[in-house]
């Protein structure tokens, strides 16, 4: 986010662009995203606290939807925090992409190890994910097929 030499030339390379805002200011996050406004062809903000492991208090998911307005981009979420809802919680606020640390074993070297998520983990957050996508659904009210056999009933129609 602050090293605006290293963002335009990673900008100009063409290759899409993951930024992310843990430890960022506002102001810094702004600044950032002139340069790769400017300069990028794509590029996706990530939401996260660069704690290892983030207290579940100060994710601040709320973040996602308000990056999402004030910049008009792709916004995603990196998750370093223990378990798996808060991550599926950032999908349904609108977190087009997810990053998650894999660990083979929880008790290997390593900061980040411990709120590093298993392989069997990582399946359980993709099926979260995959449901959350499909209940949210499209935002658009309708009386569905399904219910139609209710409504006739307790409505006579």
């Amino acid at each position: 986010m602050t090293n605006h030499k290293l963002l335009k030339a990673s900008a100009q390379t063409g290759v899409p662009i993951v930024a992310s805002t843990g430890m960022s200011t506002l102001k810094e996050v702004d600044e950032a995203v002139a340069i790769l406004k400017k300069h990028a062809s794509q590029f996706v903000l990530m939401h996260c606290n660069s704690s290892y492991p983030a207290k579940l208090d100060e994710l601040n998911l709320k973040v996602i939807p308000a990056l999402k307005k004030r910049y008009k981009c792709l916004v995603g979420y990196s998750g370093h925090e223990y378990g798996l809802d808060s991550t599926s919680t950032a999908v349904a606020f609108g977190a087009s992409i997810v990053e998650r640390h894999i660990t083979l074993d929880h008790s290997m070297w390593g900061t980040d190890q411990a709120s590093s998520i298993e392989p069997q983990g990582m399946d359980k957050l993709y099926k979260q994910i995959v449901s959350i996508q499909r209940y949210l659904g499209n935002g658009k009210k309708k009386v569905y097929e399904s219910e139609l056999p209710s409504r006739k009933k307790l409505r006579g129609y």
